[in-house]
């Protein structure tokens, strides 16, 4: 049994979690807990506020009684509005407050990127247009070449919360571009995961969105591999192995 923690921010999207852990099978446990988000709106000091290193240990004692191996901030705001090495010490502060691997969703999407070897990216995001800028930064600095980034200009996670189906794809269509090897969708609070690979058939490219990459990159810090299509391109990867 491989058990994974996240740090999530608020109420939302969580509900992403449990649908991902019933098609990962039954090895595999996700283990959420909530984190107190402040003041919740899409605003570069709040959004740093929510991810300071009080807020997340907050919610460390019980992840350590759950048994998780590894923990994963999930939030993608909370974390890139820190820039690239302000990212980086939030999850050393993290790791070593938890006593276990951790990253971010910020940092999965990177990760994943290299993983399906998607180097030119277009960013769909809900939050307002400077927040988005960001964190086309952040990929800039993990490597990837952004070729569009389209915000929504919305600025509370419970406003996103309430996006369905016509809302995400409207989304995805317009963040795409015919250069990008890839779409992203960067928002934890955006309901996703049932819809990859419909997302992934419209675009007839692969799509990264946040809960989805959140947990891939709690698997890569157990190092894990699971092949699950029903979860995008990037859950197809046949597991490596050892010879």
């Amino acid at each position: 049994m491989t058990a994974l923690g996240f740090l999530y921010p608020g109420h939302s999207a969580e509900d992403d979690y449990p649908r991902v852990e019933q098609l990962l099978g039954s090895d595999v446990r996700l283990d959420l807990v909530h984190t107190d988000v402040g003041e919740d709106v899409q605003r570069v000091d709040a959004l740093r506020e929510m991810g300071s290193p009080e807020r997340l240990a907050a919610g460390l004692q019980e992840l350590r009684l759950s048994g998780a191996e590894a923990v994963v901030w999930a939030c993608t705001s909370g974390s890139f509005v820190h820039g690239w090495e302000g990212a980086h010490q939030q999850v050393r502060d993290l790791a070593r407050a938890a006593g276990m691997p951790a990253s971010s969703t910020s940092f999965g999407f990177v990760h994943a990127l290299r993983e399906i070897e998607a180097r030119r990216v277009a960013v769909g995001a809900t939050c307002p247009d400077d927040v988005a800028q960001l964190f086309a930064a952040f990929l800039r600095d993990g490597g990837a070449e952004v070729t569009g980034v389209r915000g929504s200009g919305i600025v509370t996670a419970a406003e996103a919360g309430t996006w369905g189906e016509p809302e995400l794809f409207a989304l995805a269509r317009a963040a795409d571009s015919p250069d990008a090897d890839a779409v992203l969708l960067p928002d934890t609070a955006l309901h996703t995961v049932a819809h990859i690979p419909a997302l992934e058939k419209d675009l007839g490219k692969p799509v990264l969105t946040a809960n989805q990459v959140t947990v891939w990159e709690g698997l890569r810090l157990a190092d894990r591999r699971v092949n699950a299509p029903e979860l995008g391109a990037l859950f197809t990867r046949e597991p490596v192995v050892q010879v």
